[in-house]
C-alpha cells in the first residue's frame, strides 16, 4: 500500500494530467513580455483512441483559441483552428513554430515559475472530455528548460 500511495504522489508531481483516454504532458508557456497581453501554450497530448482537441479554456485569459503556425509566401502566419486531430496511440506535440493554444486577453501578469490552469476539451468518438492541466511558466531562453539565455 505505501508503494502505491508514493507512486501516486509522484505521478501527480509530474505534471501528467489523465482524463479518461487522453494524456496531457509537459504543459507549459513563455512568460510575456511586460504589457504583452497573449501567451501560447505548449504541450504534449495522447489519446488511445482517435480523437480532437476542440477547445480550451483558462481563468487567466479572456479568450482562448487553437492556432497553428505555418510559411506562406516566405513569412510565417498564425491561424486559428477549429480542433486538432489526435492519431490512437500517438502523441501530438504542440510546440513554438506549430500547433499550440493561444491565451489572448491575460487577466494578469504571469512569471517564471508560476502555474496557469487550462481545461482542454476533447471529443473521443461520440463523448466529450475535459482534461484539467496546469502549465508552467517559463522564462525566455531555453524552451525545454526555461532557464535564461545570455
Amino acid at each position: 500500500m505505501k508503494r502505491w500511495m508514493i507512486w501516486l504522489l509522484c505521478w501527480a508531481c509530474s505534471g501528467v494530467a489523465m482524463a479518461g483516454d487522453v494524456v496531457v504532458q509537459d504543459a507549459w508557456l513563455r512568460a510575456p513580455a511586460p504589457g504583452q497581453d497573449v501567451a501560447g501554450v505548449y504541450l504534449t497530448i495522447e489519446c488511445a483512441q482517435v480523437a480532437t482537441l476542440t477547445g480550451a479554456q483558462s481563468s487567466v485569459a479572456g479568450t482562448v483559441q487553437l492556432h497553428r503556425m505555418s510559411m506562406q509566401q516566405g513569412v510565417m502566419r498564425m491561424q486559428q483552428i477549429a480542433g486538432i486531430r489526435l492519431p490512437a496511440g500517438q502523441a501530438v506535440h504542440l510546440a513554438p513554430g506549430g500547433l499550440h493554444i493561444m491565451l489572448i486577453h491575460l487577466k494578469q501578469a504571469l512569471h517564471p515559475g508560476d502555474s496557469v490552469p487550462l481545461v482542454l476539451d476533447v471529443t473521443v468518438g461520440d463523448k466529450a472530455e475535459h482534461v484539467d492541466v496546469q502549465a508552467v511558466v517559463r522564462g525566455f531562453g531555453d524552451s525545454q528548460t526555461g532557464k535564461m539565455v545570455h
